[in-house]
């Protein structure tokens, strides 16, 4: 089931996920909600968009959508100095939860810019594996 004017995605597990939430200036990056509109974007990256992934750094070098970058979220708070708040950021984990956790957080923190992608489970394209920030 997928219901695009809540974005609540169910997973085929029977789980919903809530996605698609956005800052008060993110709202331009949910033309990228869709798998396949992100997929695309990877294959043609822009430089004021950032796809964070916010799992562990274990689960990133094992397997993740290209061109993220790894933000884990046990250390977001404490690199904000390394993500602009001019970036557009694309947040995503497993399965959305803690992609939400994140959004909230870094909207305390004076970010505008970004969108709860929800989880990796979502993703339909290839995943790159390794490689760091």
């Amino acid at each position: 089931m997928l219901v695009l004017s809540g974005l609540l995605i169910a997973r085929s597990d029977g789980q919903s996920v809530y996605v698609g939430k956005a800052g008060p200036e993110g709202k331009v990056l949910k033309k990228y909600i869709e798998p396949s509109a992100l997929k695309k974007l990877t294959e043609h990256p822009a430089d004021s968009i950032w796809i964070l992934d916010v799992r562990s750094e274990a689960a990133y070098q094992k397997e993740h959508i290209p061109t993220a970058k790894s933000f884990p979220k046990a250390t977001v708070m404490s690199r904000l100095n390394e993500i602009p708040k001019d970036k557009y950021l694309i947040i995503y984990c497993t399965i959305g939860a803690n992609a939400r956790i994140v959004s909230k957080q870094i909207r305390k923190a004076g970010y505008k810019r970004y969108m709860d992608w929800g989880g990796l489970s979502r993703w339909e394209g290839e995943k790159e594996t390794g490689k760091r920030n």
